[in-house]
């Protein structure tokens, strides 16, 4: 083991997918977990394989579909659920089942309703059970940091004599602190029999704001693994970003010593795409990968940056995949440099996607003067979703509203073969749209969440939609822009009412 090196365990797919209105379908955990192996991740945490029959048939796909990182399934110390692992991940090149069992007195008093004796012992079967299915198998001490250093001592020993390879020391509720956590894991380092044959792992919430920082005293105290989220999304506060561990250590390599095997370049378009799967908009002063991370509006930091880069940036867009130089494209732009373009953002397009995808760039070019690389990623993400076998195509709506007359909405969709049309009422032009939209379709959903924002600024600006549909116990996000704000907000709703 390379001490100089630390693994990237990205948990997007597991952890990221809890929080509320994160749910993604399979072939969209299939183009994430696609990414990240082309991100060089060294595993990928594809899901909770006992939780539901979707989970394990995402599971199993990944672990059938991605080569390259290490595939890992989650499961509890028990038999069904490391069994449930097994068989998901079985397909995988490089395997691993990932157990878990609660260690702190507060958990497993009133969780788990066992004593010390018994999670150790539980601990111990749960690692053995695993060995019999593969030879990497990680363990962690659920809520680590509120657990009795020396119980977590006694434990972390057991779980290595029967043959864990990974040690994860989580930050469940994020109530640790750099220095504490740091001296945690410099403990156990010190005081564990074997701790030498073992990799130690870092997982860390964000409820105080403390997850990177956190991290990253465990690297310096001897964790060799992070196990971290593309934009940090995650329960609750979410979990460390992974772009902000890996930019870290690249910028100040240093202070820290220590590399990883990503490929930073992709880390703009990873956060674009779960940004666009989960709707969960990223915030303009995000570390990394927020819209303002590199944008300089102070007129003294504008001039120095113009002089020296280095005066006001300590690391350059080029080096997490964006371009400092705006690539701009207009009406008159041909489609080969469209194209050009398309693939060096990170797609690798089906003929019929690209075609597809450039009639609309075309009908785009015409709202707007200039076309910018985000307003790419927005126009082509929502062209390679779009189906001709959707069961509900939009073909056209009006809009009449004012300050002195109610908002009405008349839409026309192509629902199979035929174009149904409705009119109705609503308190707004948005909410008018999507009642004419239920009336034409026949289904009346409960809106949960519509997030609408800007993709670049500007009046001629493309939109993005967001909506998030329930029905039935089933929670769908829809997804769709356009330089029209009703439009994006009618497509995206049309996007979620195919997904249901």
């Amino acid at each position: 083991m390379n001490p100089d090196y630390v693994k990237i365990f990205d948990t997007t797919l597991r952890d990221g997918e809890q929080c509320p209105g994160a749910a993604m379908s399979e072939d969209e955990k299939i183009e994430i977990a696609l990414h990240l192996a082309k991100m060089k991740v060294d595993v990928i945490e594809a899901g909770f394989p006992i939780s539901s029959p979707v989970q394990f048939q995402a599971v199993e796909r990944i672990a059938r579909e991605i080569e390259g990182p290490i595939i890992a399934g989650l499961a509890r110390a028990m038999r069904a659920d490391i069994e449930s692992a097994g068989r998901a991940i079985a397909p995988a090149k490089r395997k691993r089942i990932h157990t878990f069992i609660a260690s702190s007195p507060i958990h497993m008093k009133h969780k788990l309703g066992k004593n010390p004796t018994e999670v150790l012992e539980m601990a111990r079967q749960a690692v053995r059970i695993s060995r019999d299915l593969v030879e990497d198998v990680e363990f962690s001490a659920e809520d680590g940091t509120r657990s009795e250093w020396e119980f977590l001592r006694e434990l972390t020993e057991a779980v290595i004599e029967e043959g864990a390879t990974t040690i994860n020391i989580p930050d469940t509720v994020g109530y640790t602190t750099p220095e504490e956590y740091g001296k945690l894991f410099e403990f156990l380092k010190q005081n564990v029999k074997g701790a030498d044959k073992v990799i130690f792992s870092a997982h860390c919430h964000n409820d105080l704001g403390l997850a990177v920082a956190n991290s990253l005293s465990a690297i310096i105290n001897g964790a060799r693994q992070v196990e971290c989220t593309i934009n940090g999304i995650g329960e609750r506060a979410g979990n460390t970003a992974m772009e902000e561990i890996a930019m870290a250590l690249r910028t100040r390599k240093d202070f820290f010593g220590i590399e990883t095997n990503l490929e930073t370049t992709h880390i703009a378009r990873a956060s674009y795409l779960v940004k666009t799967i989960t709707g969960m908009v990223v915030q303009p002063n995000k570390a990394i990968v927020g819209a303002n991370a590199f944008a300089h509006e102070s007129g003294i930091h504008q001039d120095g940056v113009i002089k020296n880069r280095e005066t006001y940036e300590i690391m350059k867009p080029e080096s997490i995949g964006l371009k400092s130089n705006r690539m701009v494209l207009g009406r008159h732009s041909g489609r080969a440099g469209f194209k050009e373009r398309i693939v060096k953002l990170g797609f690798d397009p089906k003929a019929e996607d690209l075609d597809a995808a450039y009639q609309r760039f075309l009908e785009i070019a015409d709202r707007k003067k200039e076309i910018f690389d985000e307003d790419l990623l927005a126009l082509f993400s929502d062209e390679v979703r779009r189906s001709d076998s959707d069961q509900f195509q939009l073909v056209s709506f009006e809009i009449k509203t004012g300050t002195d007359s109610i908002p009405t909405a008349t839409i026309k969709i192509k629902i199979s073969d035929q174009i149904r049309e409705e009119t109705s009422k609503g308190d707004g032009p948005v909410d008018a749209i999507f009642n004419s939209i239920d009336l034409a379709t026949g289904h009346s959903p409960l809106l949960s969440r519509l997030l609408i924002s800007p993709v670049t600024e500007g009046a001629d600006a493309l939109a993005e939609a967001s909506v998030t549909l329930e029905n039935s116990g089933k929670r769908v996000v829809g997804k769709a822009s356009s330089t029209d704000i009703i439009e994006a907000c009618a497509l995206a709703y049309i996007n979620a009412l195919n997904r249901l």
